[in-house]
């Protein structure tokens, strides 16, 4: 099997050539983002049946179209693990998700291999290979590459393809390839990737505010948000977290008042940013009513659910042993909450195969026509 790094484009060319021909590849992508808002791609790592390369993303004049082109390729798969960063990085070069897609933690957890499995685990327990993870975390903008690098990045997509191929025929023989495209669903749609800078401000989890704090906040993070991505540097360094939080509370509208604020300087009150800040600021606070954001609704759930949603729990973690699937695939907590407080609760879990393996039960054990009772050491249901 050939092993290379490619930094020209006409090698890049002649491999994606030679792997169009397989039914399936996988990819990773190695990049940086601690110093740039964007994802800066360094690596991109490739391999099909008979042949596995590492990109070099930034060799000078590397031609990426043949790359691109390949993930575009309709008769190829494309195998990725915990693909949400990588997918992000594709969509930003051409607006588009790679397809057809295979994403082999979703699938894991599809067959049982637990919540979020790593690709480190996923490798060792499919693949029986182990992954020297000494430099994942180098700076893998720096040029040359270590040989123990490419190495590194080259063990990603090769031990990725028993992992996927011993996954596929799990599916196969479980029948359940349908509940995975249900769930890479959101991870195919390109507008996952999207940033609206008018919905950033629902990333800082605001809890209880009143709707003047709202209001300023959806502008001035929508502001930085901007700002942010014109610069092509991550959003704290141009405002921090908790200084957008103080701005939100004390609403400044002078130069002095925002100079006062933490984490804000004088030059920086007195000078472009400090204006357009203030400016955010204004816009908040002329919302009107019907423009200020809104918080979702939690749940007005009864007292007394407490008891239910632990004995749903348990038959959560029971029903999903007994499927072999991933209870976080399933149902979460506040899932529990609801289905504890309603049958028709909205929630995944009572629709689809969700309610199959653990709805209907769930709505069974609430009626009492199922009831746990010890067999020995070990929980058993009993069907009343």
């Amino acid at each position: 099997m050939a092993m290379t790094l490619i930094s020209d484009s006409a090698g890049l060319a002649a491999f994606c050539a030679q792997v169009s021909g397989s039914s399936y590849v996988t990819v990773d992508t190695e990049f940086m983002r601690d110093r740039t808002y964007y994802p800066q791609l360094c690596l991109v790592q490739v391999a099909g049946e008979d042949a596995a390369a590492v990109i070099d993303a930034l060799a000078p004049g590397l031609d990426l179209a043949p790359l691109l082109a390949l993930m575009d390729n309709q008769a190829v798969l494309k195998v990725f693990h915990a693909a949400r960063q990588d997918l992000e990085i594709f969509c930003n070069l051409t607006g588009r998700v790679p397809t057809p897609l295979f994403d082999t933690q979703v699938a894991a957890m599809v067959c049982g291999f637990g919540d979020q499995v790593s690709y480190e685990t996923l490798a060792a327990q499919l693949a029986r290979a182990r992954i020297d993870k000494s430099v994942r975390f180098t700076d893998w903008a720096q040029r040359p590459l270590s040989e123990r690098q490419v190495t590194y990045a080259l063990s990603d997509v090769t031990h990725l393809r028993p992992a996927y191929e011993a996954l596929a025929r799990k599916l196969a023989a479980n029948g359940r390839a349908g509940w995975l495209q249900e769930e890479m669903a959101t991870l195919l749609d390109p507008a996952t990737y999207r940033v609206e800078p008018e919905e950033v401000w629902r990333r800082m989890r605001p809890r209880g505010a009143k709707p003047r704090f709202l209001a300023v906040m959806k502008e001035v993070c929508a502001w930085r948000e901007r700002e942010a991505q014109r610069r092509d540097t991550p959003r704290n360094r141009v405002v921090r977290d908790e200084t957008i939080l103080d701005l939100c509370a004390h609403a400044p509208t002078s130069a002095d008042e925002l100079s006062r604020m933490r984490g804000l300087s004088k030059n920086f009150a007195d000078g472009r940013l400090g204006l357009e800040l203030l400016e955010a600021v204004k816009r908040g606070l002329a919302l009107g009513p019907g423009e200020i954001p809104t918080l979702p609704e939690q749940p007005d759930l009864p007292p007394g659910l407490g008891p239910v949603v632990e004995l749903l729990k348990v038959l959560l973690k029971m029903k999903c042993e007994e499927h072999g699937v991933a209870q976080k695939l399933v149902a979460t907590t506040a899932d529990l909450e609801r289905i504890a407080a309603s049958d028709d609760a909205d929630v995944p879990a009572m629709a689809g195969w969700r309610r199959e393996v653990f709805g209907n039960a769930a709505v069974d054990l609430k009626s009492g026509k199922l009831a746990f009772t010890l067999k020995g050491k070990k929980i058993v249901l009993l069907q009343l």
